[in-house]
């Protein structure tokens, strides 16, 4: 067994079966372990252990590398950047942390998974770490340096190939070179009939695909309810019996939204009951309930006590309209709808009299 330790500069102990070898420069000390492949360096308040999880590994697999940083209370230290001096070998993970230990010294540790790229003899290159020495009556940093610098040793290690020693690296053909066949008229019935049956049952793939595109497709209950109301908007009113109508669907297309994202039965209820019926909706914020009550009770005086809003009274309601659906619009379910004829029927029919649209 090899071990390696140092001491401080000047005072070298030995000990019966242990040889003891000093290395001083920039005030580091180097320990090599090789039972546990740890390489520590030691500078200052600082001590660096890298630690390879073996010397030794087949090529494809992975390589585990733990740099660990114990510094003393009040000494700041700069870490590797991520891949710093790495980017020989392919990163598969990377893991830091920082911790504190009882005796109030900062743990810092990068953890890798490393993956070789060929075979052969490889190297960990020596990891820069740096650190600022902020405790009483100690140098802060070296002159003319902004902080101390630990460079540590190179780790050499072994990528083993998975083919034999004794393996033949030149690639043969396995079998002698194949005589040509022309294929006679009868073996290409089978391609043409099976290239035949592919083409129709492409071209049948296809139509389904676009019929089904065409007729149907998931949309967000927001997304309808903001085309019914484009289609709303875009439709014009200008009589007082237009007037009517158009609330009568402005309303119904709130309503309608209500039921598809919060699924309230508001299309059936009036008013006043549905009002009732948001007061505990936990989904329903208290600027959004005064905000639908004011906008449904002044929708109900022009549909029913026909009252001809102004041009101001109809602006306001749609900015109420607009402003309810996209401050509601997270989070809208999915729902299927009729492409062909999405052509809102709520804009073309109203609803019967007495219900409450």
């Amino acid at each position: 067994m090899r071990s390696f330790a140092a001491v401080e500069t000047g005072r070298i102990h030995c000990t019966p079966g242990l040889i003891v070898l000093v290395l001083v420069f920039r005030s580091q000390v180097l320990v090599y372990a090789d039972e546990s492949h740890t390489h520590v360096t030691e500078s200052g308040p600082v001590v660096i252990r890298l630690q390879l999880g073996s010397e030794s590994v087949k090529i494809g697999d992975l390589i585990h590398l733990a740099i660990t940083v114990e510094a003393e209370n009040q000494v700041e230290v700069l870490m590797p950047e991520f891949g710093e001096a790495l980017d020989r070998f392919s990163i598969v993970d990377f893991v830091p942390r920082e911790t504190i230990d009882g005796a109030g010294k900062t743990i810092l540790e990068q953890r890798y998974r490393l993956r070789p790229t060929s075979s052969g003899t490889h190297t960990i290159p020596p990891i820069l770490v740096e650190y600022v020495d902020r405790r009483p009556g100690q140098r802060v940093a070296p002159e003319g340096l902004d902080a101390f610098e630990v460079l540590t040793d190179a780790i050499p290690f072994e990528v083993t190939s998975v083919l034999p020693a004794d393996a033949d690296h030149v690639l043969r053909a396995p079998l002698g070179r194949l005589p040509l066949v022309t294929p006679g008229a009868s073996s290409w019935f089978p391609w043409i009939l099976s290239g035949f049956l592919l083409l129709i049952l492409g071209g049948f793939a296809v139509y389904r695909s676009k019929h089904w595109r065409r007729v149907a497709r998931r949309r967000s209950a927001y997304e309808i309810a903001r085309s019914r109301l484009d289609q709303l908007l875009e439709s014009g009113s200008s009589t007082p019996r237009d007037m009517e109508k158009f609330y009568v669907f402005l309303s119904a297309i709130v309503r309608q939204y209500l039921e598809d994202r919060f699924e309230l039965r508001a299309p059936d209820l009036t008013t006043e009951e549905f009002l009732l019926s948001v007061v505990d909706a936990p989904d329903l914020s208290g600027d959004h309930q005064q905000l639908l009550q004011s906008f449904l009770n002044h929708a109900d005086l022009v549909k029913f006590a026909r009252i001809l809003p102004s041009t101001e009274d109809v602006e306001r309601s749609i900015e109420s309209a607009v402003r309810f659906l996209d401050e509601t619009r997270d989070n809208a379910p999915l729902l299927s709808v009729n492409e062909d004829l999405h052509a809102d029927e709520s804009l073309h029919e109203s609803p019967a009299k007495g219900t409450a649209p």
